[in-house]
């Protein structure tokens, strides 16, 4: 009986916290739905950027938190969604409605097949590896030839509605497909598959023990992770109207690690956004600072990594200390 009452509390009340934060997601998405009408072109085009990027990051936040293991060559699945979605345009006719789907299926075939030979690789080799793939991606793009576009790269131009603002199109797109992932990621934690993926992460005796092994484990993860990561690149070349080999460096991979990190990990439309934002938003406001900006980066994600062990106990203890400096005044 006391293990079934300890197991129950916590459910009531992570339930009891889910509500706040649904409401506090539905609200977001209300707020955002609202932007085109309430503010201009460039914060317009900004946040459809960010939505794009916070897919990216939920991306890798997925890797993270199913399969316990840390990407740095995620933009190399983000540069193949975004020149898949280009590519079917220029060469098909096919606008980014058909480009999603292509991305996310050849994406998650893309990541079993890096998976699959790196399977007995973990931790920071496995994170190595993954940079690898970061440091190749700009010199594969150029040995595609005319493909790709070389250099100038790719423009997508074509609207995924005719007769519609395709500003407006840059925006909403990238918002829906946002908060279908977030719905869908929320819906697979409480599935049997991800039930299992996190037994075989935390405990893979106890998951072999009921026939699902760790590789399995990961090749899963990582299929659905580089599956998402495409997607978010499909959005990122539509949002962004362009895509060159210069947007996916290995800059392009280590900002989607750091917008994981300032997100916590989080599978959330709220910890997605905070991420994305800051990839995105970060360096087009502080641009006029020049080379202010990754010394501003770092000061911000080293406050970010200090508060995301216990932030509200330091939150807490800054209070204390700031009431206690002015009742001694």
């Amino acid at each position: 009986m006391p293990e079934a009452v300890g197991v129950v509390a916590p459910m009531a009340t992570s339930e009891g916290r889910a509500m706040p934060r649904h409401l506090a997601s539905w609200v977001m998405l209300v707020i955002l739905a609202a932007v085109p009408a309430l503010a201009g072109g460039f914060w317009t085009y900004s946040l459809g950027v960010c939505m794009a990027n916070a897919v990216a990051v939920l991306s890798v936040g997925f890797l993270l938190r199913y399969g316990g293991e840390v990407s740095i060559g995620h933009s190399f699945f983000l540069a193949f969604g975004a020149y898949c979605t280009a590519i079917l345009e220029r060469q098909l006719g096919l606008s980014v409605g058909m480009g999603l789907p292509v991305a996310a299926v050849a994406g998650a075939v893309l990541g079993i097949a890096f998976a699959w030979p790196s399977r007995a690789l973990s931790g920071i080799y496995l994170a190595i590896a993954t940079m690898a793939l970061a440091l190749a991606v700009p010199e594969l793009i150029l040995q595609a030839g005319p493909v790709a576009g070389g250099y100038e790269g790719l423009y997508v131009s074509r609207p995924l509605v005719p007769g519609l603002s395709i500003e407006l199109q840059r925006y909403y797109l990238p918002l829906v497909v946002l908060g279908l992932v977030v719905l869908l990621l929320a819906r697979f934690r409480r599935s049997r598959q991800g039930l299992v993926l996190l037994t075989a992460r935390d405990h893979p005796r106890a998951a072999e023990a009921f026939g699902f092994s760790r590789g399995y484990a990961r090749l899963a993860a990582f299929a659905i992770s580089a599956a998402v990561a495409s997607v978010a690149g499909s959005l990122l070349a539509f949002a962004a109207s362009t895509v060159s080999p210069n947007s996916f460096t290995l800059s392009t991979a280590i900002y989607l690690l750091v917008g994981t990190v300032v997100s916590f990990g989080s599978l959330g439309l709220i910890g997605a956004l905070a991420g994305g934002a800051f990839i995105t938003l970060v360096p087009q406001v502080f641009a006029a600072w020049g080379d202010w900006v990754p010394i501003i980066y770092g000061a911000a994600l080293l406050l970010v990594v200090t508060l995301g062990h216990r932030p509200s106990e330091v939150l807490a203890a800054l209070w204390a200390r700031l009431g206690g400096g002015r009742r001694n005044a």
